[in-house]
C-alpha cells in the first residue's frame, strides 16, 4: 500500500514537472519580433466588443478558466464539433459567450501576421483585456502557447458551484494552484451572474430533507427565496449583489458575511488557509495584484510550446 502511495505521489510530481518544463516556453512579449502589434490588435477588438456588451467580461474570463482546467491552456474550449461532442458542448460550458470575439481577433491577426499567433494565446489576452475594459486588474500576459487539436466533451470535469472545500483544493492542486490561488481566482465571481438552479438546493433541499444550507446567512437566504422559487430554471442572480458590474473586493466581504451565492463560495470559509485569505482580501488592497499573479500562474497549466500542437488558422477548427 505504501509503495502504491509513493507511486501516485511520484506521478503527481512528474506531471507538475512536465507542466513546468512546457511553461518555460512562455514569456512576456513572445510575439515582439514576429507580430509586434499582436496585443494591440486583440485589445482593440476586445474593447470595441466590451463597449457594446460589458456583460461579456465574466463569460470571457470564465472561458479562459474552463480552457485551462481541461487539457491545459490549449484553446481546446474554442473548437467546434460536427456532432456536438466538443468541450464547448458540455453543460458547464453552455453558458460561455464571446466566441465571436476570439474569431474577430484571430481574423484581424491573420491579416497582419498569418500563422503566427495561437488561439490559446489570443484567449489569454482576451481574458486580461476584458478585465481592463471593466476597469479591473491588468497583468502582463505570458505568450508562446500553441493550440491543441483535440476537444472532447467527456474530458470536461471542472470545479463545480456545488463542490466542498476538499474537492476544490484537490482540483486546484492538480493544476499546480494552491489555496491562495483558489481564493483569488474565486474572486472572479465579483462580476457576472449566476442562475437559480445552481443554488436552489442551498435554499430548499440542502440535505434532502427540505432544509436550507445553515452556512448561508438567513437574511440573504430569505432574499434569494423571493427571487428563486423551487422550480425556477431561468432567473439570473447577481454574483456580487450591488456590485456585479464592478471588479472589486466586495465579493470577499460578502463571503466573509456568509453571503456567497454558491456552495463553492461558502466553502472558502471551511478551511483555515482559504478562510484567512478571504478575510485578508476583504480587508486589504492587494486583490488586483494577486489576481494577476494567479491568472499568470493558471495560464501556465498544461501548455503546448515549441513544436507541440499547432497554430490554428481559425480558432473553431484544427488545421
Amino acid at each position: 500500500m505504501a509503495a502504491c502511495k509513493r507511486l501516485v505521489v511520484a506521478c503527481f510530481f512528474l506531471v507538475l514537472l512536465l507542466a513546468e518544463a512546457n511553461a518555460q516556453g512562455l514569456k512576456v512579449g513572445f510575439y515582439r519580433k514576429t507580430c509586434p502589434h499582436a496585443e494591440g490588435i486583440v485589445k482593440k477588438v476586445v474593447f470595441a466588443a466590451m463597449k457594446k456588451a460589458p456583460t461579456l467580461g465574466a463569460p470571457l474570463l470564465r472561458m479562459f478558466f474552463h480552457d485551462c482546467f481541461v487539457r491545459g491552456c490549449d484553446g481546446s474550449v474554442l473548437l467546434d464539433s460536427s456532432n456536438n461532442q466538443a468541450e464547448k458542448n458540455a453543460v458547464p460550458n453552455l453558458s460561455l459567450r464571446g466566441f465571436d470575439i476570439l474569431d474577430d481577433s484571430k481574423a484581424a491577426l491573420e491579416k497582419v501576421c498569418p500563422g503566427i499567433v495561437s488561439c490559446s494565446d489570443i484567449l489569454a489576452l482576451v481574458a486580461r483585456d476584458a478585465m481592463v475594459a471593466l476597469e479591473g486588474p491588468t497583468w502582463e500576459v505570458e505568450t508562446g502557447r500553441r493550440d491543441g487539436r483535440v476537444s472532447n466533451i467527456n474530458e470536461v470535469n471542472l470545479p463545480s458551484p456545488f463542490d466542498n472545500i476538499t474537492k476544490l483544493i484537490t482540483d486546484f492542486r492538480t493544476k499546480g494552484l494552491n489555496e491562495k490561488d483558489l481564493v483569488i481566482l474565486s474572486g472572479g465571481h465579483t462580476i457576472g451572474m449566476g442562475h437559480c438552479p445552481l443554488m436552489s438546493n442551498r435554499l430548499y433541499n440542502f440535505t434532502g430533507r427540505g432544509d436550507s444550507d445553515p452556512s448561508l446567512d438567513s437574511e440573504y437566504a430569505t432574499s434569494l427565496r423571493k427571487k428563486c422559487k423551487p422550480t425556477d430554471t431561468t432567473t439570473a442572480l447577481e454574483m456580487d449583489p450591488g456590485s456585479f458590474k464592478t471588479f472589486d473586493v466586495s465579493y470577499f466581504k460578502l463571503v466573509a458575511k456568509r453571503r456567497g451565492l454558491f456552495q463553492s463560495d461558502a466553502a472558502l470559509l471551511d478551511n483555515s488557509k482559504t478562510r484567512a485569505h478571504v478575510l485578508e482580501q476583504a480587508r486589504g488592497s492587494t486583490f488586483f495584484h494577486d489576481f494577476g499573479v494567479s491568472m499568470v500562474k493558471m495560464g501556465r497549466t498544461g501548455v503546448l510550446t515549441g513544436r507541440a500542437g499547432e497554430i490554428r488558422k481559425m480558432c473553431r477548427v484544427p488545421n
